[in-house]
């Protein structure tokens, strides 16, 4: 520009736009500490550093027999706290995967401080960083960053997503993290089946030990009275009985009408004879039926006793295999599926940081925070002034 054109502007080319270097030096120094500077090292750790993650991303629903329409029994003790059935059942599989347990279940499998802790991942990322350490409970801490499971409550779905620096690596253990997940499913099953069907079983087997041990002391009556049934036994010495006394009535008329025909006949005497030695034959079977402790009459009452209480065990027993029977079908009913609806993926390309998004994130999270703190101090000076 010549001299002339600047004499001509005077102050106003004096007055032009600071430069580059000057606008720096005018923002606020609480402004380039707490947004500017740490925005730009999360730029530079992200677009630089940060180490790519494959995530493997899975999708199971957890489920009933018959659908869902009857809760488990883990479930219903877990309802009483207000979740719903299609949760309480997915509960116990979400509470697995951030447990000591889950992690001794995949480090005997995998090793995971080398999955996760691979040379060449960044500092930030990798097993153990700074503040972790390389312990079980610093593993089960660190699979927090890696392992996430969430919960649908719409669809009772839940989706499983693994972080790791290979995506084998990511796939493996999803795949690892359900399997475990169907083991504890199982074992969730036997311990809340096992009581109602052990007991039923328990009672059927009593109801069955009471009726062979009645079934026993019948068998040992009759091998020791030499009889099947003293009831069947009575009944047919009631009936010899009947026949002999029906002998002697006969005889007895025979004899009246040979008495009033022909007093001084010889054969009185052969009927009286006959007579008395039915009515003796009488006498031995009654004694049989019902003369003293070897007769049918206590052993008849000790039979219909021990029939009695075989057909109350019986009963007994029937009942016991209807409930076991009904206790079983409650467990089928009640058993715990865990159903893969997405199997674990093989990512083919890092989807993780999400490096624009958490710089973004960062950026605005610090304006917001500088703005609150702006607005405070301007508040105290306001104050102070009057």
């Amino acid at each position: 520009m010549s001299e002339s054109r600047l004499d001509y502007l005077g102050p106003l080319a004096n007055s032009s736009l600071p430069r580059k270097s000057e606008r720096w030096k005018s923002l606020p120094w609480g402004f380039l500490a707490l947004v500017v500077f740490p925005t730009l090292i999360s730029a530079i750790y992200f677009l630089l550093l940060a180490s790519p993650q494959y995530v493997s991303e899975a999708r199971f629903v957890v489920r009933t027999a018959n659908g869902g329409g009857v809760p488990s029994a883990f479930g219903v003790a877990l309802q009483g706290v207000g979740l719903s059935s299609a949760q309480t059942d997915a509960f116990a599989i979400h509470e697995y995967v951030g447990s000591t347990e889950a992690v001794s279940d995949l480090t005997r499998r995998y090793n995971l401080s080398a999955i996760w802790g691979r040379s060449g991942v960044d500092f930030l990322s990798r097993y153990p960083r700074l503040g972790e350490s390389a312990t079980k409970e610093g593993l089960q801490r660190a699979m927090k960053r890696f392992v996430v499971i969430g919960y649908d409550s719409t669809t009772g779905i839940s989706t499983l997503r693994v972080n790791a620096f290979r995506p084998e690596d990511a796939q493996k253990i999803s795949v690892s993290i359900l399997n475990s997940g169907e083991e504890l499913v199982n074992r969730l099953n036997e311990r809340s089946t096992t009581n109602a069907v052990i007991d039923a079983r328990g009672a059927k087997a009593r109801a069955e030990e009471k009726l062979a041990s009645v079934q026993a002391q019948m068998t040992n009556l009759r091998t020791k009275e030499r009889f099947i049934d003293p009831s069947v036994t009575a009944s047919e010495a009631s009936r010899i009985i009947g026949t002999l006394l029906g002998r002697v009535a006969e005889i007895r008329a025979e004899r009246e009408q040979i008495a009033s025909e022909a007093p001084e006949s010889p054969m009185l005497a052969q009927l009286d004879g006959r007579i008395a030695a039915y009515q003796r034959q009488v006498e031995v079977e009654r004694l049989k039926v019902a003369g003293g402790a070897d007769s049918l009459a206590p052993q008849v009452g000790v039979y219909e006793a021990l029939e009695l209480e075989r057909k109350l065990a019986a009963e007994d027993l029937t009942q016991a295999a209807g409930a076991l029977l009904v206790a079983e079908q409650q467990a089928k009913r009640q058993q715990l599926y865990l159903e893969r609806i997405v199997p674990p993926s093989l990512p083919e390309e890092a989807t993780e940081p999400k490096r624009w998004l958490a710089i973004g994130t960062i950026f605005l999270g610090l304006m917001l925070l500088y703005g609150v703190g702006w607005l405070i101090v301007a508040g105290v000076r306001e104050h102070r002034q009057h």
